[in-house]
């Protein structure tokens, strides 16, 4: 689980190396895509259904939408805003994950210390918001912002219907699929210039993302929640903003300043009271 989180934290230096060479939502399509065409390889050698009628295809054509416009949001963001401010913004996902939950799915009520992580976590993003002193830019934080609001509504929407009672698979494929062809359409519709760089860094950067992010590391998750306590798992999510604002400090020269760190220190640990869930 510490693997998956250094990946995930990451993925947001990937994105950010790809745009220098790669259109950002077309950078996004064709990770979405290609790794798409691996799972249904990866599916086919394990014999996992991907196509049969189980009632999932209305809320798993949404999901794959909501997935798409997630990740236009991320890979818009990366062009506008450092790593280490992107990161934070989108890991608030869990806080407004807690608050779909308790509103919608019976039995996820919010105890106290969920409250208290939610108003920690967002403290800290009015903090960050009004810190742009290490190049941060209004539109790339919002857009990281509103990345994790859709985040959110994908795991409730999972949560909440029949893809719940779905293989793990199938709903990723769903969500890769979907994105893959909504965000390329996306980037024929704004014009964008596809790869027009293929430095061996920007290749480099999106075979990363398709292989081992996309793809290996969401199975990697899927089968860590097929054997371990989701809610054990889940605390361990507050280490990727650490980690993406480690590698945007080691990697990408970036130099957060001491209120958008202290910013950062109030979404971890409001991410980490959000998880801690009474036993059952």
């Amino acid at each position: 689980m510490v693997l998956l989180c250094a990946l995930w934290g990451l993925q947001q230096v990937a994105i950010k190396i790809g745009v220098v060479g790669m259109s950002p939502v077309f950078q996004g399509g064709m990770r979405s895509a290609l790794a798409a065409l691996l799972l249904v390889g990866w599916a086919g050698a394990r014999r996992i259904p991907l196509f049969g009628r189980d009632g999932s295809l209305v809320p798993g054509l949404l999901s794959g939408v909501l997935f798409g416009l997630e990740f236009a949001l991320i890979f818009a963001a990366a062009e506008r805003t450092p790593v280490s401010r992107l990161v934070v913004f989108m890991y608030t996902a869990p806080c407004f994950t807690a608050l779909g939950l308790h509103l919608l799915v019976p039995g996820e009520r919010m105890g106290l210390a969920q409250a208290a992580g939610i108003a920690l976590a967002f403290g800290g993003i009015v903090l960050a918001f009004a810190d742009h002193g290490a190049g941060g830019n209004w539109t790339g934080d919002a857009f990281g912002l509103m990345a994790a609001f859709l985040w959110a509504s994908t795991t409730v929407l999972i949560r909440a219907t029949v893809l719940a009672r779905i293989t793990a698979t199938k709903v990723l494929f769903y969500q890769l699929a979907v994105s893959g062809v909504m965000m390329l359409g996306m980037a024929a519709a704004l014009g964008e210039r596809g790869l027009f760089d293929p430095a061996p860094k920007v290749l480099l950067s999106l075979a990363f993302q398709v292989v081992i992010v996309a793809f290996a590391s969401y199975l990697a998750w899927f089968w860590l929640l097929g054997r371990y306590q989701a809610g054990r798992l889940m605390v361990f999510s507050f280490l990727t903003p650490l980690f993406g604002v480690g590698f945007g400090v080691l990697l990408m020269g970036e130099a957060p300043g001491a209120r958008f760190l202290l910013a950062a220190v109030l979404v971890v640990c409001g991410i980490v009271l959000v998880n801690l869930r009474p036993a059952r």
